[in-house]
């Protein structure tokens, strides 16, 4: 059924938009996982709209349906890649927050067969200050990554804001990674979040020029190969991640977490070299990437990229800048598509973008197949516009 809606446009002007005409690809077959990629969704947190706000007292998170997203993932074949920037990971989200979503989240994961899980560790304990010391942050890593490990979880060791503040050359990142890495008991997945993401972390590694920065990144993987399963880079610059995993020790993988060009890392290229995944936006199109990964396991790849093609620019347009705002866009699309029963953000990120930005998501949400009920999406599109005076 077509639903037919009222759109605006940045210039003023509004146009009508027929939802529900594009085509919805097949159901997925039931494969438990992907044999060729490894492929992790960073999950996003839904809050409980009573208790959202940063001032509030109490947790603001509703366990039921945070948990409730996380199955329905792992049910599409996908790892889970938890308390990342995803789930509003120094947004909204502090570590006291964050250790019983950790906890909620591994516990749950224990009672689902074949349910795979890693978990992010920061210093997002410490408040990023002129005061701070190397060793303040070695400690906080040391907390939060035996806080994990004694919860049985994996780790995902997080880029530290607290050590971009404090650190002056390439050797205090050298000297905290050795500490840390030297003491984890299973091997992590290391993070590379680039400014975009996060202007608090430019500079990262010791250096602003990128190149001499990867070197320095490099540096620690090699010293530590064996306990590093692989690295996720978030710079946005594909020719960058393919220059880099050319590089990496031969058992450590790379972990695209590049939101515009994804599709195309994923594919081997001319070298036999291919990137995995840990990626927020497949928490938005896990239906479409897990058929089309599904295709990649069978060597279909025109399959592969003719599922994905839709959704690169649905997932340039939800990361595009300030990019740090994705979150927004992402649980948007959880609530257009009934995942969850309101669209509100811990610390009222809902704000964060703009109604004309809302409303071509949902055409290009639309367009990608990516609206399992249209005739539900269409209805709560409609009362998002309403609430923004456009009728």
């Amino acid at each position: 059924m077509a639903h037919t809606l009222h759109l605006p446009h940045a210039d003023g002007t509004t146009s009508l938009y027929t939802a529900g005409t594009y085509p919805t690809p097949a159901a997925l077959s039931s494969l438990p996982e992907f044999s060729n990629r490894s492929a992790y969704a960073a999950a996003h947190v839904v809050c409980d709209p009573r208790h959202a706000t940063s001032s509030s007292p109490r947790n603001p998170l509703d366990w039921d349906e945070t948990l409730h997203y996380r199955h329905y993932l792992w049910s599409l074949g996908f790892a889970v890649a938890e308390a990342m920037d995803t789930a509003q990971r120094g947004m909204g989200l502090d570590w006291e927050m964050t250790k019983e979503l950790i906890r909620h989240s591994l516990a749950d994961a224990r009672t689902q067969p074949g349910a795979q899980i890693a978990c992010g560790a920061g210093t997002d304990q410490l408040t990023p200050t002129s005061n701070l010391t190397l060793d303040d942050v070695i400690a906080a890593y040391e907390e939060q990554c035996a806080f994990i490990e004694h919860e049985g979880g994996n780790i995902i060791l997080m880029a530290s804001r607290a050590l971009a503040t404090c650190a002056t050359s390439p050797d205090d990142y050298l000297k905290v990674y050795d500490r840390i890495l030297s003491q984890v008991s299973k091997p992590v997945i290391l993070h590379w979040l680039g400014d975009m993401f996060d202007p608090a972390l430019t500079g990262y590694w010791g250096s602003h020029d990128l190149s001499a920065a990867t070197d320095i990144c490099l540096s620690i993987i090699e010293r530590h190969a064996t306990k590093i399963d692989g690295i996720k880079l978030s710079l946005l610059d594909d020719q960058r991640e393919i220059a880099m995993r050319r590089r990496l020790p031969q058992q450590v993988k790379m972990y695209t977490g590049d939101d515009f060009n994804y599709a195309d890392l994923l594919r081997e290229d001319e070298q036999g070299n291919y990137s995995h995944a840990l990626l927020g936006i497949f928490d938005a199109i896990a239906p479409i990437a897990a058929l089309a990964l599904q295709a990649l396991d069978r060597g279909e790849l025109a399959q592969f990229e003719q599922l994905l093609a839709p959704t690169v620019p649905l997932s340039r347009h939800i990361f595009q800048a300030p990019t740090y705002c994705y979150k927004t866009g992402i649980v948007f699309l959880a609530y257009l598509n009934g995942h969850q029963n309101h669209f509100r953000m811990v610390a009222g990120q809902e704000s964060a973008r703009s109604i004309i930005h809302l409303s071509e998501l949902f055409m290009l949400a639309d367009q990608a197949g990516l609206l399992r009920d249209p005739d539900l999406a269409a209805g709560r599109m409609q009362q998002i516009l309403g609430l923004a005076g456009i009728q």
